[in-house]
C-alpha cells in the first residue's frame, strides 16, 4: 500500500511529545512490512537549520480565504529510511519560528491558519507530484482537516485512487478550537459549519472534523478508545465518538528498542541487561550526583520525566510531596510546562533538597539517564491516551507506578507477590490517598530484594516493539480499503 502520513512533528526531525515518536517509528515499521510510506511535515525552523540541503520538488499555492499563500515542497532522501519518502512544506511566515506551536505554556494566535494551510498544501503537493495514495493517515487536530478535504474540496483527488482516510487521536484534550471568524480560511462551504460537522458551541473545532469525516478512527491504546466514549474523558466530543464507536479502534503505541534499551543506550554508562544488572546501580549513583541528591544507600529513587501539566497528575504529586517525611525514598523530576507547576516543584525542592530534586528542562540525554538510574517511575495521570515512559521504564528495570487509565492500564499489570506475576503497580481512584498507598506498597516491596528482582525482571522481558503495532495498523488499512471499494493488494 501507498500510505501518506500527515503529522505536525516526527522523530528524528522535531519533537515535543509522543506524537513525534509514533510518526517517526510507525512508518519505519510499516516500511519493513513492504509498504511505501510518504511522510509530510511542516518545515519548522529547527528542521531547516539541521537540514540545509533539502531538495525543492514542487511549489504550491493555497487559498486562505481570498488570499493565495505560496508554499514550497522539499524532499529529504534518507538512506537510513528505505521505503519512505519525506516531504516538508515550507512557508516561512507560518513555520520559520523558534517553537512548533508556541512558547512553553502558550500557543501562537495563528495556529488555526497555519495548519489549515498545511493540510491543503499536502493535498496540493499530492496533485503536483502525481503521488498515488491508498491511505491518508492524519494525526491529531493539526491535520484533522485532511479527511474533511478528501470528502469535500478534494473528493476528485481521493476518488481517483479510491483512497481512504484514518484519523488517529493522540490526545483528545487538544482540539484546535478556533473562533468561527476564521472558518472562511478553510475554503469550505458554510454548510459544513453545523453541529453535526465542524461547529462546536459556535466555534470551529478542527479535531471534530477528523472525527466526523475520516473513514476509520483510532486511538493510541484500547482502553483510551473506550474511555473517550464517556463524559469524564470525552472533552465534550463523547457524543460524536459514540456515533462512530463501530469505526473506533485502539492500538497501543510501541517502543524503538534500538534507542530505548539499557544494553545499547548511547546516553548511559555503563550498559546493563537482565543477568548483568550491576550497571544499573552505577547509573543510579551517577544520576544522584547529577540531580544533586545525596547517596541514598538502601533507599529507592522515584523518578518522573513529564510535561508539567495537570493531566499528568501533578495536583496529586504536589500534595504527596507535602508529606515527604512519610516516605523512605527520594524524588527526581525532570520537565517543563505550566509555570505554576514549575514554581511549586521548585519550592518543594528548595525546602527539602535532601529528598527532592527538580530540573526544569527538556533534556533528552538526562531523560534516558533518569530511566536508567531511577528505581520507580511515577505516572499518576488523570488520563493518559497511551504513555511511553512506562514502556521505556519496563525495559530499563525501573518499575512503573501508574494510574490505571488509558495505555497505562493496557501495558502495566499490578504485581502479585504470591504468584510473582505483574510488571508494576497500579491504582485507580484519582486521590492523593490512593497514590500514597500505592507508593508505600512499592517501597515495601523494594525492601524485599527477591521479590523486587522478580518484578523488575518481569518488566524487562516485556516486548512492546513497534512490529506488533504495525501489524494492527496494517489490518486497519486493509479494512479501510474495503470501505473505499478498492481491493487490498497482497504485499510482496
Amino acid at each position: 500500500m501507498n500510505i501518506l502520513f500527515a503529522v505536525s512533528e516526527a522523530e528524528p526531525y522535531v519533537k515535543t511529545g509522543g506524537l513525534a515518536d509514533v510518526a517517526g517509528n510507525l512508518p519505519r515499521a510499516l516500511a519493513k512490512r513492504g509498504h511505501r510510506l510518504i511522510l509530510f511535515l511542516p518545515l519548522y525552523q529547527e528542521i531547516r537549520l539541521k537540514n540545509p540541503a533539502l531538495a525543492e520538488v514542487a511549489r504550491v499555492t493555497v487559498p486562505l480565504g481570498a488570499e493565495p499563500v505560496p508554499g514550497v515542497v522539499l524532499e529529504k532522501v534518507d538512506p537510513d529510511f528505505p521505503g519512505c519518502r519525506t516531504f516538508f512544506i515550507r512557508q516561512d511566515d507560518f513555520f520559520d519560528r523558534p517553537h512548533l506551536y508556541g512558547p512553553p505554556g502558550e500557543e501562537y494566535p495563528d495556529n488555526g491558519p497555519r495548519f489549515i494551510f498545511f493540510c491543503r498544501a499536502i493535498l496540493e503537493a499530492v496533485k503536483q507530484l502525481g503521488l498515488e495514495i491508498d491511505i491518508y493517515h492524519a494525526h491529531d487536530w493539526q491535520t484533522a482537516l485532511l479527511p474533511v478535504y478528501l470528502k469535500t474540496l478534494y473528493r476528485d483527488l481521493a476518488s481517483a485512487s479510491r483512497a481512504a482516510s484514518l484519523f488517529t487521536i493522540h490526545n483528545l484534550g487538544y482540539q484546535g478550537i478556533q473562533e468561527k471568524e476564521i472558518f472562511p480560511l478553510t475554503g469550505l462551504d458554510w454548510s459544513e459549519f453545523t453541529y453535526e460537522k465542524l461547529e462546536y458551541y459556535d466555534r470551529l473545532n478542527l479535531l471534530k472534523g477528523g472525527l466526523v469525516y475520516a473513514d476509520i478512527l483510532n486511538t493510541v491504546s484500547p482502553t483510551y478508545s473506550r474511555e473517550i466514549l464517556q463524559a469524564e474523558f470525552g472533552f465534550g466530543l463523547e457524543g460524536v465518538l459514540q456515533q462512530r464507536r463501530n469505526e473506533l479502534f485502539g492500538i497501543l503505541n510501541g517502543v524503538d528498542y534500538d534507542i530505548w534499551d539499557p544494553a545499547v543506550d548511547p546516553y548511559i554508562s555503563p550498559h546493563y541487561r537482565i543477568g548483568r544488572m550491576s550497571g544499573k546501580k552505577r547509573c543510579k549513583e551517577k544520576l544522584l550526583q547529577k540531580c544533586g541528591l545525596p547517596v541514598l544507600g538502601a533507599r529507592p529513587l522515584v523518578g518522573m520525566v513529564s510535561r508539567l501539566v495537570n493531566q499528568k497528575g501533578f495536583d496529586l504529586i504536589l500534595e504527596l510531596l507535602d508529606a515527604i517525611d512519610c516516605f523512605d525514598c527520594a524524588f527526581f523530576f525532570l520537565g517543563t510546562g505550566e509555570k505554576e507547576i514549575e514554581k511549586q516543584l521548585a519550592d518543594r525542592a528548595r525546602a527539602c533538597p535532601e529528598k527532592i530534586s527538580f530540573i526544569c528542562d527538556y533534556d533528552n540525554r538526562l531523560a534516558h539517564q533518569l530511566e536508567a538510574g531511577a528505581d520507580i517511575f511515577l505516572m499518576p495521570s488523570a488520563y493518559e491516551p497511551c504513555g511511553l515512559n512506562q514502556l521505556y521504564s519496563l525495559r530499563y528495570g525501573t518499575v512503573p507506578l501508574v494510574r490505571a487509565v488509558g495505555g497505562l492500564n493496557d501495558s502495566i499489570t499490578d504485581f502479585n507477590p504470591t504468584t510473582g506475576r505483574g510488571n508494576g503497580f497500579k491504582f485507580f481512584p484519582y486521590t492523593t490517598e490512593a497514590l500514597a498507598a500505592t507508593l508505600e506498597r512499592a517501597l515495601s516491596l523494594y525492601r524485599k530484594p527477591r521479590l523486587w528482582w522478580k518484578l523488575r525482571g518481569n518488566g524487562m522481558r516485556c516486548d512492546f516493539s513497534w512490529a506488533a503495532s504495525a501489524r494492527q495498523y496494517e489490518e486497519l488499512y486493509r479494512r479501510m480499503q474495503g470501505l473505499s471499494g478498492k481491493p487490498a493488494k497482497k504485499q510482496p
